[in-house]
């Protein structure tokens, strides 16, 4: 241990955010463990790194007790043989002695290396873990890493990320070396390092999605109320304009309907509907079943839920294939929604 190595972790406090002295502390700990091991002691010692010169020292420590009341030698010494070395001690008091081994620099030298590069994994891995914090719920730009059964490893470049089976689009092939957009789903913080879950079947990804292509949901001037998607074939979005000069399904569709057309095809040709929303439970549950047509709604507050009656010709798309887009305007307006045909609620 020499100045190069205070160099070192002052280079360390520096560079990466190491306390020092939090460091320093770990060593002597990791030395007093290193110690007793390799020395075999059974002594109550106290290791002293000195924050000058790095030298490591190792002291003995007695208490001072009753003359014929000593229980361990090692532990403790008599007054009366406390006062021969210094006429000071009380009972109580701490005796110390060097007894730094002649080579136990070898061991300090590769304890405090272990400790550090320990110390500076972890950091790393503190770092890494607000880094991805900071983007939960966000979209990221990776690399498939490599595909393992069910699971998808992406490379987000400081981190691989896991994308289980169940956040992957349903017939979606993922291939290594593929880019791909990934939605951060979860980062928890593990004894191995963070761990991030990522998505590509979350509703969130729309979401974000269409705040990348629509500068008016960017800016705050459309909003996003609600998203409901069954992953790999069609999503529903209800957006509201805070200005009445926009249109907010113009808006997300875009000139020559460009916008919505590149998140489609991010999504790979899944069916996105972009519907008005409204204050109106009526309006919203009757705009939510588009593109079919709708004669009435019903609702009852209490229960929260609503009758709708479409044209007999128009019940089987109101409904959608295996009840798939009733499925879906009930997820995205929070309400039960039955639907009955004019000539069913005539009978």
């Amino acid at each position: 241990m020499n100045y190069e190595f205070m160099e070192a972790l002052d280079e360390l406090e520096t560079d990466r955010g190491i306390d020092k002295e939090i460091l320093i502390d770990t060593i002597e700990q990791a030395l007093l463990s290193a110690y007793k091991k390799n020395f075999h002691s059974e002594k109550n010692v106290r290791v002293e790194f000195d924050r000058e010169k790095g030298d490591i020292k190792v002291f003995s420590q007695r208490v001072v007790v009753e003359d014929y009341d000593v229980y361990d030698a090692f532990l403790e010494i008599e007054l009366s043989e406390a006062r021969k070395i210094s006429p000071n001690y009380n009972i109580g008091d701490i005796i110390e002695n060097e007894v730094t081994p002649k080579d136990f620099g070898r061991i300090a030298a590769q304890t405090a290396k272990q400790v550090v590069i320990q110390r500076i994994r972890e950091a790393e891995r503190d770092i890494v873990y607000n880094e991805f914090m900071d983007k939960e719920n966000e979209i990221v730009t990776g690399e498939v890493a490599r595909v393992n059964r069910d699971l998808v490893y992406v490379d987000l470049g400081r981190i691989e990320a896991i994308m289980t089976k169940s956040e992957q689009i349903p017939g979606e092939v993922y291939k290594a070396g593929q880019k791909i957009k990934v939605y951060i789903l979860e980062v928890k913080s593990t004894t191995k390092g963070p761990q991030i879950v990522v998505s590509r079947s979350n509703s969130g990804i729309v979401k974000r999605l269409f705040e990348m292509e629509v500068p008016e949901i960017f800016e705050g001037i459309v909003q996003v109320k609600s998203v409901s998607r069954e992953a790999g074939s069609r999503t529903k979005v209800a957006v509201k304009s805070i200005d009445e000069k926009i249109d907010p399904i113009g808006a997300c569709v875009g000139p020559r309907g460009l916008r919505v057309k590149n998140i489609v095809d991010e999504l790979k040709e899944e069916k996105i509907d972009i519907i008005k929303y409204s204050d109106d439970p009526k309006e919203y549950i009757k705009a939510s079943l588009s593109p079919a047509k709708v004669i009435s709604v019903d609702i009852n507050e209490e229960e929260k839920s609503a009758l709708v009656v479409v044209p007999d010709d128009q019940l089987s798309l109101a409904i959608g294939k295996e009840g798939q887009n009733a499925r879906l305007a009930a997820k995205l307006t929070n309400w039960k929604i039955d639907i009955k045909s004019k000539s069913q609620v005539n009978n």
